[in-house]
């Protein structure tokens, strides 16, 4: 019902089309302060009813008139119990949403068809920032809505964040924790970060294949060098483990949604998780530098990593939730935990 929003604006959905299973989409309509990122990245959308009405005192926009302003394609009235259905026997399906008076199905299967996959794709560089910027704002409340940027002194702690298509309550959730964040784009150099003096380094989530994103593992490496605590969420948590010389996998069934069990295989505690990733990090190829933290109780796919030598972790799903439960929030209280050692023991 909500958190429709959150999912068109996550950078994680580039050059997909996605189908929502609940069979109303758009009943509290839209806002600024829902947005992931500063545009839509799913490339169409699938529901069920679209209703006429959107109730909720934070609306300022209904759905429909929000993805036409962002000419985003969008079909309603469609079965999406079957899709759901189909998608979960056959896996991810490539598909194409024709709009206008004359639709031509010849076509539309024409171009389904043609669409290679997201295998081999580097889509990271695609929708990362142009520029590097600071971030410094902090969650948004209900009653209070956006909050103002903290000022510097309220900030101890300077985290670097790649961002191969960072989602903005990432962003949030380390400013609460007294980060303040310097974003860089995807393809900057591990010298470049290094001479910015980080206490962390964050590595964010992103759309596309892992592997083809060399230029980020080779900076992940030069990281894995020094002491510097490194977080990887996502797409990050898969670049860290290829920086350690595991490997990843193209899954036929990806994590999509905000139900995701997941134990922490330390603490023997089960998450309710939000996940959103078509590829996995290959469990069987991890070598002796990484233990298993966190396995998927869906499919016992492998969640979270931590490196055995250096104080480097990361979570396949989405500890910042929007839209999702919080349960795996702690996550970040560790991040914060490694970098008070550092700053007692290197500065």
């Amino acid at each position: 019902m909500t958190g429709y929003q959150e999912i068109l604006t996550d950078p994680s959905y580039s050059r997909q089309i996605v189908t929502l299973t609940y069979p109303h989409i758009g009943n509290v309509g839209t806002n600024d302060a829902d947005e992931e990122s500063s545009q839509v990245h799913a490339q169409g959308l699938v529901i069920r009813d679209l209703p006429l009405i959107a109730s909720n005192f934070r609306n300022t926009e209904d759905l429909s008139s929000y993805l036409k302003r962002h000419n985003i394609v969008a079909i309603a009235d469609i079965d999406t119990r079957k899709l759901t259905r189909l998608l979960r026997e056959k896996g991810a399906q490539n598909g194409c949403i024709i709009a206008g008076d004359n639709p031509d199905a010849a076509l539309a299967l024409e171009k389904a068809r043609a669409f290679p996959g997201l295998n081999g794709m580097d889509l990271a560089k695609e929708v990362t920032t142009a520029e590097a910027y600071s971030w410094t704002q902090g969650s948004w409340t209900l009653t209070g809505g956006l909050p103002e940027a903290k000022k510097e002194y309220e900030l101890p702690f300077h985290v670097v964040a790649y961002d191969f298509g960072a989602k903005r309550n990432i962003l949030r959730m380390l400013v609460d924790r007294g980060c303040r964040l310097t974003i860089v784009p995807a393809q900057t150099s591990a010298e470049d970060v290094l001479k910015m003096n980080p206490d962390g380094i964050f590595l964010s989530n992103g759309p596309g294949d892992p592997a083809p994103c060399d230029y980020a593992i080779t900076a992940i490496q030069k990281f894995l060098e020094t002491d510097i605590p490194v977080f990887g969420i996502c797409l990050g948590h898969q670049l860290l483990a290829l920086a350690s010389g595991a490997k990843t996998v193209k899954m036929k069934f990806g994590h999509h949604g905000g139900n995701h069990p997941v134990k922490d295989v330390e603490k023997n505690v089960v998450m309710i998780t939000a996940q959103n990733h078509g590829f996995a990090v290959d469990e069987a190829t991890l070598p002796a530098n990484l233990r298993v933290t966190h396995k998927s109780l869906f499919d016992g796919t492998l969640q979270g990593i931590h490196r055995i030598d250096k104080p480097a972790f990361s979570f396949q799903g989405h500890p910042e939730a929007s839209p999702g439960p919080h349960d795996a929030a702690p996550l970040f209280d560790h991040f914060i935990k490694l970098i008070e050692q550092y700053r007692k023991t290197a500065k």
